[in-house]
């Protein structure tokens, strides 16, 4: 994967100038600063970026410059990521299940926030983590609603479990706390409202005071013109049901945002390598490149197509059926497209809002998947 040093205008200006072959990922650092000095200002708490959704250098490198602190890592691959670009900041270990290798390099970077949905895996934490100004946040589940896909299929503890493991990691010596995760792509602002007032019933189950809670990640970013994501009232029902809730045992506040912070931050472009037959379009990318989470999460529509020079095309809206480069029949983009039906081989579909598990899945599968990340001034063609 290549990183451009040149600062273009726009998507457009390198689509003239460079003419590329390959797909190319735009990428805005003032977009994503924004985006983070929203959810430093707004949110009620601290806020740490899901490393797994991008991470490349220049997102960690930009949140970091914009004032966040925190970062939600997964493996010892991603905690010594963020130690070589931002070395201070505070590292939450929230992947439940860990081999004790894992914990081990854990142990030794300094990590002081474990996630644990288990009494097996609690054990190996008391027995491995110093408990000393080591928190310990339990990670519950409830019946999944209003998300693109339920997180709670492979993680999160009930809710009598989690509150006997609370109990016992607040007797072993650790800061108790709590974490859930609504599930990705949340556009309703009240799926975070059950889930919070859940936690403050598992913390009076336990007898136990919550040192803070994690609100999770499910922080969307803009897919669909339709829907505009209502981050702002996210962060107000969150602040007010929290006080509701706990009163005054109210908890520290935490999310832990990934695509809500870095996904409309980049811009993606495939060049279409034929239009077969007047019908169907093939692209230079992919279910197996850049664009691997459409299928799970769903197709994103904020889409346009300009021709080689950069500029729009301006015919009526068609229904497209659009595949990828590789030989695999599944390498298709979900449902149909909308797109100009003027639309011709050489041409560009420009997808807006991909900056999330786009270059974190992107494989070389058949021989594919060379990917350019190009920093812009504007994202707008």
């Amino acid at each position: 994967m290549g990183l451009s040093k040149t600062i273009w205008t726009n998507p457009s200006e390198y689509i003239r100038t460079v003419q590329p072959e390959n797909p190319v990922l735009f990428f805005s650092p003032a977009v994503l600063q924004a985006a983070a000095r929203r959810f430093i200002d707004g949110f009620p708490g601290m806020v740490t970026y899901a490393v797994k959704t991008n991470p490349s250098d220049v997102v960690i490198e930009n949140l970091s410059a914009a004032g966040v602190r925190g970062f939600d890592v997964a493996s010892p691959g991603e905690m010594r990521l963020v130690k070589r670009i931002a070395p201070d900041a505070a590292m939450h270990y929230n992947n439940p299940v860990r081999a004790r290798a894992e914990i081990a390099v854990a142990v030794e970077l300094g990590v002081k926030s474990y996630s644990v949905d288990s009494a097996t895996e609690l054990e190996k934490l008391i027995e491995m983590v110093p408990a000393q100004d080591c928190e310990i946040s339990v990670r519950f589940k409830l019946p999944v609603a209003g998300a693109a896909y339920n997180f709670g299929a492979k993680f999160g503890a009930t809710v009598d479990l989690a509150a006997q493991l609370l109990k016992r990691a607040a007797e072993a010596g650790f800061i108790p706390s709590l974490t859930f995760h609504p599930g990705t792509q949340c556009t309703d602002p009240h799926a975070w409202e059950s889930y919070i007032r859940a936690a403050a019933d598992i913390a009076r189950m336990a007898d136990v005071t919550v040192a803070r809670l994690n609100v999770g990640g499910g922080f969307p970013n803009h897919r669909l013109q339709a829907v505009v994501p209502q981050i702002d009232e996210t962060f107000a029902l969150i602040d007010r049901v929290a006080t509701e809730a706990f009163g005054d045992a109210r908890p520290m506040l935490v999310c832990e945002p990934g695509r809500g912070l870095c996904g409309d931050a980049f811009t993606h472009i495939a060049k279409v390598k034929a239009v077969r037959d007047g019908a169907h379009v093939f692209l230079n990318d992919g279910v197996y490149g850049a664009l691997a989470e459409l299928p799970l999460v769903g197709i994103i529509d904020r889409i346009e197509v300009v021709d080689g020079m950069g500029a729009k095309r301006r015919g009526e809206l068609q229904s497209r059926i659009v595949f990828g480069p590789t030989c695999d029949s599944v390498d298709r983009i979900p449902g149909e497209l909308m797109l100009a039906d003027d639309i011709a081989e050489g041409d560009y579909l420009v997808i807006h809002g991909m900056g999330a598990y786009s270059v974190a899945t992107n494989t070389r599968f058949n021989g594919f998947g060379d990917l350019t990340i190009a920093t812009v001034l504007s994202l707008k063609v």
